[in-house]
């Protein structure tokens, strides 16, 4: 039926449910799902002033429906839904509008762990309520990432072979998902999913930002969606509040439609007077012509490439050296300083910069590594992690290293705040290392093209499930990693899983080597440091009673021991320096190489 709408026809869909919900009852905590069930005739009164203002599809009042949002049991689920699909009905009765089923994503629990078979067996349950009531088409909306489309998508098709699916994303006015996923990718990924019948975009901009995410694309066939939000919101007495312009909204929307799209509509703070003036500009222009806007790609005029020779010997198979230098704790970094020059002097490959360690606040690494390369002449490398930044400030923070001529990055999840910190500081893992790297691959495909972040990756070799450490970094792989870093290595167990790691891949890998320094370091580091074990045998080498040079001594005599038998295995070494011993590490690196 929408199939053969489309093709003499723009669909006109409605406009927001949620915020005009809010406008009209003053309630604007509670969620709207639940006027299905107590407030029928609101959701009713909602559907027929937009059908009156001359939308052609309404979608049913269950973008929330699914029990992680709402806190409910898959029964009283089920009535929220199948009560929602009533009041669609009997608002659309008698007339040839057009029912959709709107399904919003549902949150994922942990990012680390997707919870893949969990969630969706939740969206194949919302999907067979409203297939149990004959709705055959499907709006997923205001998706920010393309998991679990192509199974669902498969799985309502299998069902319903006559069925339509829409998937529309939340897209910033940056041209990126809360994800960090670009246009392209997320269009590249929809295309090929033969089960999705059209997409598009809602939510997440005004219609100025989704016209200009609409030019990115090119459309040709496809059906192609566009329901903005009304415009850029602002907080008004602690409530979130859209500006009043279905004049300018309609003529915007409208300007989309010649660039081929043919599904349109609103989102956040748009209501039925916005559709009205939208529909009635598209009936002033009866004859409505998609024409397919062809853009010239804009020819840049790109700086020459930096030269980043820690990716040149890594290419060139030749063995590196990287050492970790941490950044300071207040504003001295004197003894930064001086240790980047000393790696700088004896031919070091790679500074590492780590990211605030166990939530210990440190001084940022991207500008800490910006400041090495800068002032020292040496390849360095902050490390990134997703717990104290939401992608925005991610992104932005990869953009200042990238014109400071940082080219290299360590990714990781990092480590949780410690929970006597969780009063008053909050995690924020908007992402995990798997979707920080595809995020990093997205921005090397779309702002550094000429000039690509090299992307690495942590590796464990100390865990006890080895495989599923190996297959953690093929998905790592996959997502754009293209070198790795070890936890420090101390045992033959882990250097024969390194071993095992390149025979099963050609990835490459610098091992981790941390000096141990004392009998009370190797207790400390055995106890406090995650992911770390150190051998009985190395601990017993060392005594309380040592001098200070003593025990070091015997802190380079097993770290080049170790690193010997790694350096036949690995691409290279990773040294994390102990207590700013830089010259210690020197003089182990001298003994591993001799």
């Amino acid at each position: 039926m929408i199939r053969e709408y489309l093709k003499n026809n723009v669909l006109i869909s409605d406009g927001a449910m949620g915020t005009y919900y809010s406008e009209l009852t003053g309630n604007d905590v509670s969620y709207c799902e639940f006027g299905n069930l107590n407030d029928k005739d609101t959701i009713k009164k909602i559907h027929i002033e937009y059908i009156n203002a001359g939308a052609k599809l309404i979608r049913t009042n269950t973008f929330s429906a699914n029990i992680y949002d709402l806190g409910v049991s898959r029964e009283r689920l089920s009535d929220i839904i199948k009560a929602g699909i009533n009041i669609a009905k009997e608002a659309t009765k008698n007339t040839a509008v057009f029912i959709g089923a709107s399904i919003g994503p549902i949150k994922e629990v942990n990012l680390e762990e997707s919870h893949n078979d969990i969630i969706l067996d939740e969206y194949k349950f919302i999907v067979d309520c409203f297939l149990a009531h004959n709705i055959d088409t499907f709006i997923f909306e205001t998706f920010s990432n393309y998991n679990y489309l192509k199974e669902i998508c498969e799985y309502i098709k299998s069902k319903s072979l006559k069925s339509f699916i829409l998937t529309q994303f939340a897209v910033k006015p940056d041209g990126f998902t809360r994800d960090g996923l670009s246009i392209a990718k997320l269009v590249k990924a929809v295309k090929n999913i033969n089960e999705i019948d059209a997409y598009g975009f809602n939510c997440g901009s005004g219609p100025a930002y989704v016209s200009e995410i609409i030019k990115k694309i090119n459309i040709g066939n496809d059906i192609v969606s566009a329901l903005p939000n009304a415009g850029y919101p602002e907080l008004i007495h602690e409530r979130t509040v859209y500006p009043n312009n279905p004049i300018y909204f309609a003529k915007k929307v409208n300007d989309i439609l010649a660039m081929g799209a043919s599904i349109v509509g609103g989102c956040c703070g748009t209501n039925p007077k916005y559709i009205k003036q939208l529909s009635s500009l598209i009936h002033e222009n009866s004859k409505v012509v998609n024409t397919i806007v062809i853009h010239e790609e804009e020819v840049k005029d790109h700086d020459i490439k930096i030269e980043n020779t820690f990716k040149d010997k890594l290419d060139n198979n030749e063995f590196v050296v990287a050492i970790e230098l941490s950044a300071p704790i207040d504003t001295d970094i004197s003894k930064l300083i001086m240790g980047a020059k000393i790696c700088k002097e004896n031919n070091v490959d790679l500074v590492t910069v780590p990211d605030s360690p166990m939530s210990k606040v440190r001084a940022d690494s991207t500008i800490i590594a910006a400041k090495i390369k800068r002032e020292i002449g040496i390849e360095a490398m902050p490390h990134i992690c997703c717990r104290d930044k939401n992608t925005n400030a991610i992104r932005s923070s990869l953009i200042g290293s990238h014109i400071e001529d940082i080219r290299n990055v360590l990714a990781i999840t990092g480590d949780p705040i410690s929970d006597a910190s969780k009063v008053e500081t909050k995690s924020v893992f908007n992402l995990n290392s798997f979707r920080l790297m595809e995020l990093i691959q997205d921005m090397n495909s779309e702002f550094f093209k000429e000039d690509n972040i090299f992307i690495g990756g942590a590796l464990n070799l100390n865990v006890l499930n080895k495989e599923v450490e190996f297959n953690r970094m093929l998905k790592k792989i996959d997502k754009g990693a293209k070198f790795f870093l070890t936890q420090p290595v101390y045992d033959d167990e882990a250097i024969e899983f390194l071993k095992r790691i390149k025979e099963r891949t050609n990835v490459k890998i610098l091992a981790g080597l941390l000096p141990v320094v004392s009998y009370r370091n190797a207790v400390f580091l055995n106890n406090e440091l995650p992911g770390v074990t150190i051998p009985d045998k190395y601990v017993k080498m060392f005594s309380e009673n040592m001098s200070k040079e003593e025990a070091q001594e015997i802190g380079v005599k097993i770290t080049v021991e170790i690193g010997k038998k790694l350096k036949g295995i690995c691409d290279g070494l990773y040294f994390i320096t102990p207590f700013n011993r830089v010259n210690m590490l020197i003089e182990i690196i001298k003994q591993i190489k001799a």
